[in-house]
């Protein structure tokens, strides 16, 4: 576990703690959020790890398994979103191939809507692997994730415990 992660989890029961850091979301919040950063010993500039904190005041429910391709597996199986008959695909699937479609400026706003997605179904998030894949958000990551998401074998995902 990152110490950013071990911090966070310290805190998350602290809910103006968590009030603060969930500003940092909202372009004209993100001032709000920048004392609590600073608490936690974050540097303001530091994007993406200020956006996962974000990300954890909101859904402080982690897994230290798979990456977040996994993430938006166990989410779609939840959801229970079944592939029709003439292959088209499921909602959950085209939400993601639009999420791979991101260049670094557009992946907060789509991880955060997986995300949110994620909470409504309970669905633990990897931080840890979440903030090192948006710091090196590369053709290397994207891959990792959609190997992830498209295995063989969706049986396997719901016996893990999606």
């Amino acid at each position: 576990m990152s110490w950013l992660i071990e911090k966070l989890s310290k805190y998350k029961d602290n809910r103006g703690l968590m009030a603060s850091l969930r500003c940092v979301l909202v372009a004209k919040k993100k001032h709000r959020a920048w004392p609590a950063l600073n608490r936690l010993g974050l540097a303001i500039n530091d994007d993406d790890s200020a956006f996962v904190a974000g990300l954890f005041a909101t859904h402080p429910e982690e897994t230290s398994n798979g990456n977040f391709g996994t993430t938006c597996k166990k989410i779609e199986l939840c959801r229970g979103d079944k592939r029709s008959d003439d292959n088209k695909l499921t909602p959950t699937e085209r939400r993601f191939q639009h999420l791979l479609a991101a260049e670094k400026s557009e992946l907060h706003s789509r991880v955060l809507r997986m995300v949110l997605m994620a909470k409504s179904q309970a669905v633990g998030i990897n931080y840890d692997q979440l903030e090192i894949d948006l710091k090196f958000w590369s053709d290397r990551t994207k891959s990792e994730w959609a190997a992830a998401f498209w295995t063989q074998g969706e049986a396997s995902m719901a016996e893990e415990g999606a």
